[in-house]
């Protein structure tokens, strides 16, 4: 584990506590295994990232407190016990939760706001538009469908259930684990957490340590809201998700890098827990000559660097001919002077990098392509900054096209056409998100039924991540699942299948075939009754059955009288 100190404190007959000091990424320690003490137990675990907490400022009662000691098997069976009390089915508690959630959000906006300038220097205006209106708006639509989603479904049904009900009930899975990213600390832990309780589920959360400010806001903010014993924040890095991961959960949403979601995905084998992993990788942009090559660039530079290019769906390497190629570095320099000024360190606007060692990792990108380097390449390690840049005429075998980028540094690849570019993003990982620029429909449609990836949008970047009705998710190694809008409540939800049969003389008398002894005649009937129906629906049969049967009725009814009011 890199740069982490181990230290013992306290009576360790009466309790072991591991202090850490972490400034690591997640893998390092899962990769490594537990850290222990010298009988290879360490029950109770305790970590501090890079030091401390920084204090907030701000609207914020945020303090110095440092988090506290934590039995993990304790606190877990303690969402159980919540869940297994029914304390977290009611729609009523459900409701509740959500709008203590969204109170949170509106009574701490301004520090939400300032957790994020103090993790990644993010602007107010990303701040409010990726981060916590994104959450606000989720959540707001979240409560006003929720009486709906939670219905019981009733699907179709065929003549041999004719008299029976058919249901699929939303049934929560229990006790859902969700572990943020660093990147959009509070976005990426707080909305699939809404999701989970909306479907009644009991949750323990873990944000990332990376992001500080923001963890610690969620730490101290969330039990003030929500349900200290159904929703439970877990504090610390590497290794309490490692401690984490040997529990047993009935769901688990990870957030992050594809070789992690590899392990909690192992993780997740071990008890046949369902999963959803957002990942991430190289999502490519192809411009043909027929797009609007301004209004193209300004669309995937803002794309890109939005939060310094540390975004999951951010483009990561465009396609383009060499023609499409010199045009978009021309405009690109023109427009990046208008955003970010002549020193766009000093631009308010321009976020940076989280912490050195990612910054130590994309300044070895831009060293490897120095020779390529058309915009940008100039950087700041004391103060975490490396400009926006663009190289130009990159070759698959440049070390930039190894990895997903994740920062300000956007390759481009010249290529002839659509047909090569389609080939080119085939050979690689299924992509996150692609993005195709072009006015050409055989073109755009060309990509969209010959390429794979977990979505896409066309003719613009990120904005896909606005439309809540579209479920968001990647695909092969950039994802397995998806969420967003009613996605996330589906996510979080076991779809419980039920028949439901009465014991009306009707109904045995149209299933008695099944019983012996079999005959010819039983099979031709039963085989009968259980082929589809494909003519008109049957869904309102019954309802026109009682009709005709009450009319029938009726209608008996009222010549009786008349003939007995003939004999009198």
């Amino acid at each position: 584990m890199t740069a982490a100190r181990e230290q013992h404190v306290g009576n360790k007959q009466s309790s072991d506590v591991v202090v850490v000091e972490i400034d690591s990424e997640i893998d390092d320690i899962l990769n490594s295994g537990s850290l222990t003490d010298n009988n290879n137990e360490v029950p109770v675990l305790e970590v501090r990232v890079e030091g401390t907490h920084a204090k907030m400022n701000g609207n914020s009662n945020l303090s110095n407190s440092k988090p506290k000691p934590v039995n993990l098997t304790e606190t877990v069976q303690r969402a159980r016990d919540a869940f297994s009390r029914g304390v977290t089915r009611p729609i009523e508690w459900r409701r509740q939760q959500l709008k203590a959630l969204m109170r949170m959000y509106q009574e701490n906006k301004q520090a939400m706001i300032e957790a994020l300038r103090q993790d990644l220097r993010r602007s107010k205006m990303e701040a409010v538009l990726l981060e916590v209106d994104f959450l606000i708006n989720d959540l707001a639509n979240t409560l006003h469908y929720l009486d709906e989603w939670v219905k019981p479904e009733k699907p179709p049904k065929g003549l041999v259930n004719l008299l029976d009900e058919v249901v699929v009930y939303n049934d929560p899975y229990g006790v859902a684990l969700v572990i943020g990213a660093w990147n959009y600390p509070l976005q990426l832990l707080l909305l699939p957490v809404a999701g989970a309780i909306a479907a009644g589920n009991a949750v323990v959360m873990k944000p990332s340590e990376l992001a500080v400010a923001s963890a610690q806001f969620i730490a101290e903010m969330v039990p003030k809201y929500l349900d200290n014993d159904a929703v439970v924040v877990i504090e610390g890095g590497p290794q309490e998700t490692s401690e984490l991961l040997q529990q047993k959960f009935d769901y688990i949403f990870y957030t992050g890098s594809t070789s992690v979601g590899k392990i909690v995905y192992e993780a997740a084998t071990k008890n046949l827990t369902p999963l959803t992993l957002e990942l991430g990788g190289k999502s490519p942009v192809y411009i043909d000559n027929t797009a609007d090559i301004e209004v193209t660039t300004k669309r995937i530079l803002w794309g890109k660097f939005i939060n310094v290019g540390q975004t999951c769906i951010a483009p990561d390497y465009i396609l383009c001919s060499k023609e499409v190629q010199e045009k978009f570095v021309q405009i690109a320099k023109k427009v990046l002077k208008e955003w970010y000024g002549d020193d766009p360190q000093k631009s308010p606007d321009l976020c940076r990098i989280i912490n050195s060692r990612h910054f130590s990792r994309l300044q070895t990108l831009v060293d490897a392509s120095k020779d390529k380097v058309v915009i940008g390449g100039k950087s700041d390690p004391k103060d975490r900054f490396i400009e926006p840049t663009i190289l130009a005429n990159v070759l698959p075998t440049d070390k930039i096209m190894e990895d997903e980028i994740f920062g300000p540094i956007l390759p481009i690849l010249p290529i002839e056409n659509a047909y090569e570019a389609i080939k080119f993003i085939n050979e690689r990982e299924k992509p996150l998100v692609l993005y195709a620029f072009s006015k050409n429909k055989e073109v755009l449609n060309s990509i969209i039924e010959n390429t794979s990836s977990g979505g896409m949008c066309i003719n613009d970047t990120v904005m896909q991540m606005g439309v809540e009705t579209l479920p968001f998710g990647g695909v092969g190694n950039s994802g397995l699942g998806a969420y967003h809008g009613k996605a996330t409540f589906d996510t979080f939800t076991h779809k419980k299948s039920c028949l439901i049969k009465n014991f009306s003389a009707i109904g045995e008398k149209l299933a008695s075939g099944r019983y012996p002894p079999y005959s010819e005649g039983k099979l031709t009937y039963i085989t009968t009754l259980m082929k589809p129906m494909h003519g008109p629906s049957l869904k309102y049969l019954p309802y026109l059955l009682t009709f005709a049967l009450g009319a029938g009725l009726s209608y008996g009814f009222l010549a009786w009288q008349k003939m007995a009011s003939e004999d009198l």
